[in-house]
């Protein structure tokens, strides 16, 4: 694990409160009177739960300038809108006109490669639980391009059973462990959409996710490898007793995007694995070249055993 994260996810979960910019701070008020500050270059995201928080424009600003994004999240924890900078990369127009012009060829191998990812990260995460992950490689092997096979969806129907027993069904309606995943997938989910507009790239425009109701289509395709440290954060909390998204679940969900993975180019944070893979997808988009994509290795059990320091 790496010491203290550079950057934070602020979450807002108490009703009323007004977010507001000073002197360089996210200030945080109720009633009128301050109840807490950060400094907003340290924010990577603010997500809101809670009903009836106001803000100001100049903290959105604030925090476009700084490239942070702001989440507004439904009673079931999973996020309904996202406020992005608008100015990314300082190659941007010619990153979107390249991501918008990539070929079919080129996005299947894209999306292939990030479901072999998510697939290998999943085996990966049931052997560090000491679950049988057997079969997994072969499915990873058996990725076609553009996953024409569906072997994701093969994937997750042998996974969910394995790591969460055999009465668990994937719900994002569904309160307990189902509530605890949404909110674990929110945190990974904007910083994926963040990085995504550093790198210059439009999160509407995707590789795979194609809903026209989904602002965030490269995001959620981005953040496919990244579920599994999720579900393993999960089912710790589980272990502990954690069943529901407390204060105590927020902070160790937070603490994600420190947490140390092995990477092609060495060891880095999630934050710095998220803006790499971001970043490499441009230069795919660029050069016309899938390989190029650089996505996290799946990680060690040692990795998955240093997520109990996020617990209390």
């Amino acid at each position: 694990m790496t010491g203290v994260a550079v950057e934070r996810i602020v979450d807002i979960a108490t009703e009323g409160r007004h977010l507001s910019a000073s002197r360089g701070f996210l200030v945080v008020s109720a009633d009128r009177q301050e109840v807490g500050r950060i400094p907003l270059d340290d924010v990577a995201a603010v997500i809101v739960h809670a009903h009836g928080v106001t803000w100001t424009t100049s903290l959105l600003v604030a925090l476009a300038e700084r490239g942070a994004v702001m989440v507004l999240c439904g009673s079931n924890h999973a996020p309904v809108a996202l406020c992005l900078p608008l100015d990314g990369h300082h190659a941007q127009n010619a990153r979107l006109r390249a991501q918008w012009q990539a070929g079919r060829p080129l996005v299947k191998q894209l999306w292939r490669r990030v479901v072999v990812a998510k697939i290998r990260w999943q085996a990966a995460v049931l052997a560090a639980f000491g679950r049988p992950a057997d079969g997994f490689d072969l499915l990873a092997r058996q990725v076609a391009s553009g996953d024409t096979g569906n072997v994701e969806a093969q994937a997750a129907r042998r996974y969910w059973p394995l790591l969460m027993g055999p009465d668990f069904r994937r719900d994002r309606q569904a309160p307990d462990a189902n509530a605890l995943l949404n909110y674990g997938y929110t945190v990974m989910r904007s910083l994926c959409a963040r990085a995504v507009v550093a790198a210059g790239l439009h999160p509407s425009i995707g590789i795979h996710h194609a809903n026209r109701t989904n602002a965030f289509a490269l995001a959620d395709d981005l953040v496919e490898p990244f579920r599994p440290l999720v579900d393993a954060l999960t089912l710790r909390l589980l272990d502990r007793g954690v069943t529901e998204v407390t204060p105590v679940a927020k902070h160790a969900y937070a603490g994600l995007i420190a947490v140390d993975l092995p990477g092609p180019a060495g060891t880095t944070t999630a934050t710095l694995a998220a803006m790499r893979a971001a970043q490499s997808l441009a230069t795919a988009f660029t050069l016309g070249q899938a390989d190029s994509l650089e996505l996290p290795l799946p990680p060690t059990a040692a990795v998955l055993a240093d997520l109990d320091g996020l617990l209390p």
